[in-house]
C-alpha cells in the first residue's frame, strides 16, 4: 500500500483575496475622506473665526479621541471590528453632508465645527481600534504582513490624493462643496464594508459584563504577553522621539534654511515616498525574516537619519535624508503593527490597538509644544538630536528583548 502526501492548502494571497480588496477599497475611501474633510475645517474654520478659533477647532478632536480610545478598544472587541468601522463611517458620512447643508444655508460660527470636530474625534476613539482589529478577521495570519503593506500604500494614496482633491472641491464649491465631497467618499465605503465577512473568533474568552473588566482583561493579557508588552514600549518611544521633532521641527528647519514652504513640501514628498517604498516592499514579500532584529535595527539608523537632518545644509541632500527617514520608519512602522496582529489574541485586538493608539495619538503629540519651546530655547539641532536619541531608545530596547528580537512573522 502506498502512502500518499496531501499537500497543506495555502492561503490566497492578500493582493488576490476579495475580502481584502473590498476592505482595502473601503480604508482608501475613507482615508481620502478624511484628508478632504480636514483640508475643509480647516479653510471654513480660518474664513469664519480668528486665528485662535481656528486653532481650536482643528485641536478640538484630539480630546476625545484621547479620553476615549481605550474605551473604544472595548467597544470594537465586544460589538466587532466591521460593525464599529460601519457605524463609524455612517456617522462621519451624516456629519459631513450635514455641516455641508448648515453652510449652503447659512454662515455658521466657529462653534458649529467645532461641534463637528468634537463628534468626529468621538467617532475615531472607536474608529482607530476597530480598523486595527480588522485585518486577522478577513485574512489568514500568514498573510497579515502582506495586508500592512497593502494598507500603507492605501493610507499613502489617501494622503496624496485627498489634499488637491479637497483644494479643488473647496475652489469649485467651496467648504460646503469640500463637505459634501468627504461626505460622498464616506459614503462609498459602506457597501464594501457591508460586503466583508469576517471569520469567528477562536475560541477563548469573551467580552462581556463591565467594561472596566474588559478593559482590565486587554490589559493583563497584553502586560503577560512575551512580545506584545516590549513591543508598545518600543513603539511608544519611537513615537515619542520622532513625533514631536519632526511635525515641528521641519517646518522651522526650512525657514532657517531660506527653503520656505515649498521646502517643506518636497521635505514631506521624500518622506512620504520613503514610507510608501517600504509599504510596497512589505506588500509585495509578504514577509521579512527577522521581523524583531529588522525593528530594532531600522529604528536605530532611522535615529541616526532624523539627527542628521538638522545639519544637511541644502536642499535635495535633506530630501534625501527625509527619504530614508521615510523608508526607515515605514518599515519599523508596518513590521510593528504586522506583529502585533500575528502576536495578539484576535479576542484582545481591538483593545491591544487601542493602547497602540493612544501612545501615538494621545502622548506623542503632547511633544509637540514641548519641543516647539525647546526649538526657541535651543535651536533644531539639539532638538532633533534628543529625538533621535529617544528613538536609538526604542531600537536598542528592541534588540536588548530576546522575545522582542527573535519574534516572527508567520510564513505565507
Amino acid at each position: 500500500m502506498t502512502a500518499t502526501t496531501v499537500a497543506a492548502p495555502t492561503s490566497r494571497p492578500a493582493h488576490r483575496d476579495p475580502q481584502v480588496a473590498r476592505w482595502l477599497g473601503a480604508y482608501t475611501a475613507s482615508t481620502v475622506g478624511d484628508s478632504v474633510y480636514y483640508l475643509a475645517l480647516s479653510w471654513a474654520a480660518v474664513s469664519s473665526g480668528s486665528p485662535a478659533q481656528a486653532g481650536l477647532v482643528m485641536a478640538v478632536s484630539a480630546v476625545p479621541r484621547a479620553l476615549l480610545l481605550l474605551v473604544g478598544g472595548v467597544i470594537a472587541d465586544r460589538l466587532g471590528p466591521r460593525r464599529v468601522v460601519l457605524v463609524s463611517d455612517t456617522v462621519r458620512c451624516l456629519v459631513t453632508l450635514g455641516l455641508a447643508a448648515v453652510l449652503l444655508a447659512t454662515a455658521p460660527g466657529p462653534w458649529v465645527l467645532a461641534v463637528a470636530a468634537l463628534a468626529f474625534g468621538t467617532v475615531d476613539a472607536v474608529f482607530l481600534p476597530a480598523v486595527g482589529a480588522l485585518p486577522p478577521r478577513i485574512a489568514e495570519r500568514d498573510q497579515l504582513a502582506r495586508v500592512q503593506g497593502l494598507r500603507g500604500l492605501a493610507y499613502r494614496t489617501g494622503s496624496v490624493l485627498g489634499a488637491p482633491l479637497g483644494g479643488l472641491a473647496v475652489a469649485v464649491g467651496g467648504p460646503a462643496g469640500a463637505f459634501g465631497a468627504a461626505g460622498l467618499l464616506f459614503a462609498l465605503s459602506l457597501p464594501l464594508l457591508c460586503a466583508l465577512r469576517l471569520r469567528p473568533l477562536p475560541a477563548g474568552e469573551k467580552t462581556g459584563g463591565a467594561a472596566a473588566r474588559d478593559l482590565t482583561a486587554g490589559l493583563r493579557h497584553l502586560r503577560g504577553h512575551r512580545v506584545l508588552g516590549p513591543l508598545m514600549i518600543t513603539i511608544l518611544l519611537a513615537d515619542l522621539g520622532f513625533v514631536g521633532p519632526l511635525n515641528v521641527g521641519l517646518a522651522v528647519l526650512a525657514e532657517q534654511r531660506g527653503w520656505g514652504a515649498p521646502g517643506i513640501g518636497w521635505l514631506l514628498a521624500g518622506f512620504g515616498t520613503g514610507a510608501g517604498a517600504a509599504s510596497l516592499l512589505l506588500a509585495v514579500r509578504g514577509r521579512l525574516p527577522r521581523a524583531g532584529f529588522l525593528i530594532g535595527w531600522t529604528m536605530t539608523l532611522g535615529a541616526a537619519s532624523i539627527a542628521a537632518l538638522a545639519f544637511v545644509p541644502l536642499l535635495p541632500a535633506a530630501v534625501a535624508v527625509a527619504l530614508v527617514i521615510g523608508l526607515l520608519a515605514g518599515l519599523s512602522g508596518s513590521l510593528c503593527s504586522a506583529l502585533l496582529q500575528t502576536e495578539c489574541d484576535p479576542a484582545y485586538l481591538g483593545r491591544v490597538s487601542a493602547v497602540a493608539g493612544l501612545g501615538s495619538l494621545g502622548i506623542a503629540p503632547l511633544g509637540m509644544p514641548v519641543s516647539g519651546a525647546a526649538i526657541g530655547l535651543w535651536g533644531t539641532g539639539p532638538v532633533f538630536v534628543a529625538g533621535a536619541a529617544v528613538c536609538a531608545l526604542s531600537g536598542v530596547f528592541a534588540l536588548a528583548v530576546p522575545a522582542l528580537r527573535r519574534a516572527e512573522l508567520p510564513r505565507d
